[in-house]
């Protein structure tokens, strides 16, 4: 092995130790705090915005994802509705809306905690688009809070994919949050999601810090 290549490998891992060392008191996580939306199939996509129809790019998200130019309405029962919920892309292999606690009350619907992607007997929602109405029999969610890690990230906190942690809020309400579920995959960016409910009531805005605890 080149001289050069054993000095990039220690340099590497000295710089791992000294991270993990610098975070023993805990380790400091960004927040992005994420605001009711929806993910479409590409054949609900067509039933709510027309045959043939393609989302379109607004913004660039983490992990491939990104926020797309197109809004629908939700609406719960006794017909509560929600206008102006984001459309999240690319498509995926089923729709899925994710809401606040505080959404599911005025929709009237019991909306269950869960992972993204965990949707079998979830709550029912029906979609208004502009060239359709789409009903979901399940797939309205709140999501579960969680953090977003690169393998770097988590090899640094000293954590693992799928590992539940606790995190505290550093300021004056000091909120702690558990049963968070860390996710850790190459294209993440550090971030930890929570929702709208949580951010106002801990008083957190995206861009702020929390420690993860234990």
């Amino acid at each position: 092995m080149e001289q050069q290549t054993v000095e990039m490998i220690t340099q590497m891992i000295l710089q791992t130790i000294n991270k993990m060392e610098e975070k023993s008191g805990g380790y400091r996580v960004p927040v992005g705090v994420s605001a009711r939306h929806i993910h479409l199939t590409q054949e609900h996509v067509e039933t709510l915005f027309g045959e043939g129809y393609q989302l379109t790019k607004k913004k660039d998200l983490m992990g491939g994802q990104y926020a797309c130019n197109e809004t629908v309405t939700i609406v719960g029962l006794k017909l509560r509705a929600i206008e102006n919920v984001r459309v999240l892309g690319p498509v995926r292999k089923a729709s899925q809306v994710e809401i606040s606690a505080t959404d599911a009350m005025k929709l009237g619907i019991k909306a269950p905690i869960r992972e993204s992607g965990n949707i079998a007997g979830s709550a029912p929602i029906a979609v208004v688009g502009p060239k359709g109405v789409l009903y979901l029999k399940e797939g309205c969610i709140v999501a579960m809070r969680h953090i977003h890690m690169s393998p770097a990230d988590a090899m640094a906190a000293g954590v693992r994919d799928g590992d539940i942690v606790s995190v505290k809020a550093d300021n004056e309400r000091g909120t702690v949050f558990n049963h968070v579920k860390i996710r850790v995959n190459e294209s993440f960016t550090l971030e930890m999601h929570i929702d709208t409910d949580e951010a106002n009531a801990s008083k957190i805005k995206t861009g702020d810090e929390v420690t993860i605890i234990k």
